[in-house]
């Protein structure tokens, strides 16, 4: 998997770079499946603004962006925004073949025992 991390206007600091490209490597533990994170970061004048892309297989993009007073604040605020678009899809791709009951049988099913009033 590649990691990019680019500025556009203003400088990170080798921590703060350290510290965008371990939060952008924690996003694997959510999907394993992932191409490539770009991590585009703008500084204005008081405030940090980063965007997050994230491609996954079948050409599957996700994208986050938040703004905060650092760089690791719009980061951590960016990364929760993006776990949870890649929670949501994991899930969905899981359980393609459909939903079952939370009791794992369904209610005409042999397992359950019958009411004795229904009769």
């Amino acid at each position: 998997m590649q990691i990019e991390i680019s500025t556009l206007h203003g400088v990170l600091g080798p921590e703060q770079h350290r510290y965008l490209q371990a939060k952008a490597e924690k996003l694997t533990k959510y999907f394993a499946r992932l191409m490539a994170i770009e991590v585009a970061v703008d500084q204005t004048k008081n405030a940090w603004k980063v965007e997050i892309r994230v491609s996954a297989e079948h050409k599957h993009d996700f994208f986050a962006s938040e703004t905060g007073p650092t760089p690791e604040a719009a980061m951590d605020q960016c990364e929760h925004k993006i776990e949870q678009q890649l929670r949501k899809y994991k899930e969905r791709v899981q359980n393609h073949k459909g939903d079952i009951a939370q009791g794992g049988t369904s209610p005409g099913s042999p397992d359950l025992p019958e009411s004795p009033g229904l009769v």
